[in-house]
């Protein structure tokens, strides 16, 4: 299976290729891609080095797949020619995933709608990811009628820029350029890239429209605020949530801990909640502070964490090659 890695050179990319080789892909050529920039740089995966080429010598190289992380405007460039060479793209950025014509797949939830003719697919965005991951197990028992979503998200979700810049105000430096519009160490930002007309945040908005897509039903009403906070190991998610139908929070546990790609972490006498500390570098997507919501019939309250470049980005993207790789679909 070759398998191309474009954007390699950035967080994701380079995560995208650690989770490759700790997932045992059976990968028989990787071929690292960048701008012209990053041309001729080298990257490491599975402790050989790989030189990094451009976009229109990748396409010659024919890989089985591409799975891309180098932001919405290059992926809405190079995605079509690398799908018109016959080449699967699996698509990190914001370009595809809400154009009707593509799949925007968590593979817990919705892979079984692929098939070999889906040439662009699209990665969803990592606050919304890990908070469907737990969503579906509850809706398919008991009905999702309503989601109050208010997330706490690490600065690697922005880049590698954020993360200089955070440590650069650590260490009282001036000499990195900023990349939000206000410090952000010992400081939390509620917006999360651009407004919009409706006073929401793209990233709030996002979040509301990708999970009706990925959950395949567009009675799930959310709404979310997206705040940037200094930490580094992942997204933290508050999630207040309706049923259509009552739960027992006992139930709602033991359905959580039962399911694969979760670990349910909730034992607050012994100060046990997911953290994203903990998170950092994990595949999995934690859950815990699980309880009713005493205010209103049918609901309950969590807290949900998941590192963004692994479960929210690089993870997420792998699964779904794994899947088309295991059912013949490239």
């Amino acid at each position: 299976m070759k398998v191309a890695v474009v954007g390699a050179t950035g967080l994701v990319g380079g995560e995208i290729l650690k989770v490759l080789a700790e997932r045992n892909f059976p990968v028989t050529e990787i071929i690292p891609v960048a701008s012209e920039r990053s041309v001729g740089k080298q990257v490491e995966f599975k402790g050989k080095q790989y030189t990094v080429v451009g976009f229109d010598d990748a396409i010659k190289m024919k890989p089985n797949v591409a799975i891309f992380s180098a932001g919405g405007g290059t992926s809405l460039e190079l995605a079509p020619k690398f799908a018109a060479a016959g080449i699967t793209v699996v698509d990190n950025s914001s370009a595809w995933r809400m154009d009707p014509t593509k799949k925007l797949v968590v593979p817990e939830i919705n892979a079984f709608t692929l098939t070999a003719e889906d040439k662009i697919i699209a990665n969803p965005n990592c606050s919304t990811i890990q908070m469907v991951v737990v969503m579906n197990p509850l809706h398919k028992k008991y009905k999702i009628k309503r989601v109050v979503v208010s997330t706490y998200q690490s600065v690697t979700g922005t880049g590698k820029a954020a993360v200089d810049q955070l440590f650069a105000e650590r260490e009282g430096r001036t000499d990195v350029p900023a990349v939000y519009p206000h410090k952000i160490d010992l400081n939390v930002l509620p917006h999360i890239d651009v407004f919009l007309d409706n006073g929401y945040t793209k990233e709030e908005m996002k979040m509301v429209n990708e999970t009706k897509k990925i959950m395949l039903d567009d009675s799930i009403a959310v709404t979310a605020t997206t705040v940037r906070i200094p930490t580094i190991g992942g997204h933290s998610e508050a999630v207040n949530i309706e049923f259509e139908n009552d739960f027992d929070v006992e139930e709602v546990k033991n359905i959580l801990a039962n399911e694969e790609g979760i670990i349910l972490q909730d034992d607050p006498k012994n100060f046990v909640y997911p953290m994203p500390i903990n998170a950092h570098g994990k595949d999995e997507v934690f859950v815990g502070r699980i309880r009713r919501d005493e205010t209103q019939p049918n609901t309950i309250n969590m807290w949900i964490v998941a590192d963004n470049l692994r479960k929210g980005a690089a993870t997420n993207a792998v699964q779904i090659v794994e899947y088309l790789a295991k059912n013949n679909l490239i």
